[in-house]
């Protein structure tokens, strides 16, 4: 009897480590403001990819995609920035965790003084995508 009991503990125990949150992806839709292409191209890879490279590094986000695509009148973003944590704790830490990965990088890199505001504007944001498996 008792090694039945163990047997089921077991089982039960090894199904609920079997069972992750699934992973919460957050993601923006850019527009590149007055054909600043080149400062918001560089701005992207020199910082967002850079932190997200720190952040991957440090186990602190699952994964992140810099998507890039042709802006038109029904859809005017250029970028599309993606940010994939493996679970719910991850996501919740987003902020304490970028903030340290900000830290660590330092200052922004910018491309002819420029600042972000006069390059990109977020059209829109989601956060909470829950990967479907």
């Amino acid at each position: 009897m008792k090694i039945i009991l163990l047997f089921f503990a077991l089982t039960i125990g090894l199904q609920s480590v079997g069972q992750n949150d699934p992973k919460i992806s957050t993601m923006d839709f850019v527009e590149v403001l007055n054909d600043n292409h080149e400062e918001a191209l560089y701005f992207y890879k020199n910082n967002w990819k850079k932190l997200r490279e720190i952040a991957l590094e440090m186990k602190y986000i699952h994964s992140f995609q810099l998507l890039e695509t042709e802006a038109d009148e029904r859809y005017p973003f250029n970028f599309i920035l993606i940010t994939t944590y493996s679970n719910k704790e991850q996501f919740e830490k987003r902020e304490e965790h970028f903030s340290e990965v900000m830290k660590i990088k330092g200052g922004l890199e910018l491309l002819n003084d420029k600042k972000p505001d006069e390059f990109r504007k977020t059209l829109f944001s989601k956060e909470k995508a829950i990967e479907i498996e």
